[in-house]
């Protein structure tokens, strides 16, 4: 039972607050040594030097760059300037451009506090002024900056396509089609919304002038065009097998900063700031990989994997049973701790009981995903929840965020368990 106490004991520790790298690597040297001795960790410096010999781990540093850079050239204030001219006429006009610039950003970008800070900054105010509710404002833009988790390039499904062992290329490819599922059910739920309660999402007074609407839609094509190349570019070439992922992540490196330059942001000292805030990512990124390593290394001899395994496999219902323990499981520690640590504490534990029960690994993947898609917004730590309320004007109060998430939590439930239910729908089986 000590790889048991020793899971218990890192958790622990990171509901008091501890660095999470720290916290496993710490731990797993504390119950190691006690387990076994120095001589469990002989095989580190190897374990460690496989890691940073990983081509695919490449492709984070680099979509992350990318993100950054894009971030730094005003896309989204761009995008959701000319979406909302586009819809501002329609009741929740201005809900349903966030949306889709939210997933605009989450296909080019795939930073998901970049997109929701973008869009407090910019979307929040246009809302609030045009009187709509703030709950609906704040849990639009929440959700929206979420899509990033889900849709490609995603640094969850490059951290989970290493994990499991899964070519990156089939989870971006199968991503999509819940991605779009869950678009689509957010402006749906808007339209319904703004419907049933016009005074929460009114409609923007327009211009009827021809040429104003002429210049509007052209003005929306030059703010669109460009990300949207990028997107098939980069896409493209990892769907039709041209580039791996991180070879396209590469590619969309260069691209971003030709985008730059096209909107006129290019400079040597934005490309120097986005490589040095790429660094602190990745640094971040891999300093919990190493201690997630010395942790797992230390779990599974200690016969902690046995345990959890037999355990896990004897449950009622068989795989059934599993997803669905796994899943709520997943979804309670993300109201508390970070994705990364999850993707690389949690699934490689339970990788092996569903490679046992017979699961395919993208369709268990694509669940892990949603899944954590969905603690970005659970409160009380969801990440989105605390950089929208960081840039929020004071009006905006704590709970109209924790009102404004709720249906759009719902909605993701809704879209895992579908997920769960109907695999085939999603070509996941």
């Amino acid at each position: 039972m000590i790889g048991i106490v020793m899971f218990c004991v890192a958790l622990l520790m990171l509901l008091f607050g501890f660095p999470v790298a720290f916290t496993f690597g710490g731990v797993a040297l504390l119950f190691g040594l006690f387990a076994e001795g120095p001589e469990l960790f002989a095989f580190m410096p190897f374990r460690i030097q496989s890691i940073m010999e990983n081509t695919v781990l490449m492709a984070v540093p680099l979509f992350v760059f990318m993100g950054i850079v894009l971030q730094k050239t005003r896309l989204a204030e761009q995008l959701l300037e000319a979406m909302g001219k586009l819809f501002g006429g329609v009741r929740g006009g201005l809900a349903i451009s966030t949306v889709l610039v939210g997933a605009l950003l989450a296909a080019s970008t795939g930073v998901v506090g970049a997109s929701v800070v973008a869009m407090g900054l910019i979307s929040l105010p246009v809302m609030l002024k045009y009187k709509y509710e703030k709950s609906l404002a704040c849990g639009t833009i929440c959700a929206s900056g979420t899509l990033g988790q889900i849709i490609p390039p995603s640094i969850i499904l490059i951290i989970l396509g290493d994990v499991l062992g899964i070519p990156v290329g089939d989870l971006f490819k199968a991503a999509v089609g819940p991605g779009f599922i869950l678009i689509g059910i957010y402006i749906i739920y808007i339209l319904i919304y703004a419907w049933m309660k016009p005074e929460a999402a009114p409609a923007l007074p327009m211009d009827d002038d021809v040429n104003s609407k002429r210049e509007q839609y052209v003005k929306a094509l030059k703010a669109i065009v460009p990300p949207l190349a990028l997107i098939l570019i980069v896409l493209g070439s990892i769907f039709a097998g041209i580039a791996t992922p991180t070879e396209s992540s590469a590619l969309g490196g260069v691209g971003a900063i030709a985008l730059a330059a096209i909107y006129g942001q290019f400079s040597w000292k934005m490309v120097i700031n986005s490589a040095s805030e790429t660094v602190k990512v990745t640094a971040m990124v891999f300093a919990i990989l190493l201690g997630a390593t010395a942790f797992s290394m230390a779990f599974t001899y200690t016969g902690g994997d046995y345990i959890v395994e037999e355990i896990l496999s004897d449950l009622p219902g068989g795989a059934t049973g599993f997803l669905i323990l796994s899943m709520i499981a997943i979804m309670i520690l993300g109201f508390f701790i970070d994705f990364v640590e999850i993707s690389f504490i949690i699934v490689p534990i339970l990788a092996p009981v569903a490679d046992a029960l017979g699961i395919a690994p993208v369709w268990f993947a694509i669940l892990i995903a949603m899944n954590l898609q969905t603690s970005f917004l659970t409160p009380p730590f969801g990440f989105s929840l605390f950089y929208l309320k960081g840039v929020s004007p004071p009006e905006v109060r704590t709970m109209d965020i924790y009102r404004g998430v709720m249906p759009f939590i719902a909605m993701q439930v809704a879209v895992v368990i579908s997920i769960l239910l109907f695999p085939g729908f999603y070509g996941l089986n």
